[in-house]
This record gives C-alpha cells, structure tokens and sequence, in this order.
C-alpha cells in the first residue's frame, strides 16, 4: 500500500458516536444514524471516521467510533452530537478502495507493513482517521473510497 505525505490543516467537526464491534456494523451506522442526521442538518460536506479505541486490546462491545462532518464555527445540529477539532500537521495518506467488511484489514496493513517501510514515525499525540470527501458513496458491492490517515511526527525520515 502506497503512502504520501500531506499537510492537513485543522477540521471542526460534529461528530455522532457508535459504540460496538468494528466493521459492516459501523457502515450500518453509517447508512442508517450518519447519513439521516447529515441530511436534516443539510450537510453536504467532507466527513471522517475516527476509531477511538483498539480493537486488539479493548473488548468488541466497548469500542467507540465517531462519524464526523466538517462544520463552520457556531454549528447548532439537531440530535445528539458533540464537537472537535481534528488536529492539522503531517499525515501519511493510503487511497482504500473496498467495503466496510475490508478496511481492517488495510489499517492493518497501513499500521504493520507500509508505515515502518516508509520511515515515518506514527505521531502517537494525534489520532488516525478516514476521511470521506463530500462525493462518498458505495456502489451496488457495497465498495466505498477513503483516505486512510496516518498522524507523522514532523521531523524527516532519514535518507535511504
């Protein structure tokens, strides 16, 4: 998997909270609670998933997920929301290209294999994200596109 390295600016964002076993039930989530509120709140802006815990070491029913969107200073929602700052700086981006049951598995291999290769040091203050651009959807598959992002200390890595 191919990483590049961007500069991100910071993002306010409304974000609705799943709490539940990672994977096709976090697109359930999506399609069912997300996508109903980004419509009542006329919201046709980029959005972003942030996983909260691990799922290696924190039990299934216990992690927590936020679906986010972009939103302007002073945004007053309907519904249960709260809001944060995505923080800017360096990230490491990989394109994904698949379903929800899939994208574990790319972090996986983002985290394990395409970071270390790539010299980049994760940013362990900040956290990694998927971001959706305003034109998401899946096709008939169920296969959605993303940017897996990667939080990167600042600092180069060294020369090959």
């Amino acid at each position: 998997m191919d990483l590049k390295t961007v500069d991100r600016q910071p993002v306010r964002v409304a974000c609705l909270r799943y709490t539940g076993p990672f994977g096709p039930a976090i697109g359930e989530f999506w399609r069912d609670n997300v996508q109903p509120w980004l419509q009542a709140n006329e919201l046709n802006v980029s959005t972003y998933g942030l996983a909260l815990d691990d799922a290696a070491s924190t039990p299934a029913e216990k992690l927590r997920y936020d679906a986010c969107a972009e939103v302007k200073p002073g945004f007053v929602g309907t519904g249960l929301y709260h809001l944060a700052i995505i923080p800017g700086g360096k990230y490491a981006v990989a394109a994904f290209k698949g379903t929800a049951a899939e994208i574990g598995a790319a972090w996986g291999e983002v985290m394990s294999q395409a970071m270390p290769a790539s010299g980049l040091t994760f940013d362990t203050t900040r956290m990694p994200f998927e971001h959706y651009g305003k034109d998401f959807k899946a096709d008939e598959t169920g296969a959605f596109a993303c940017e897996l992002c990667v939080p990167v200390e600042t600092q180069e890595p060294p020369p090959a």
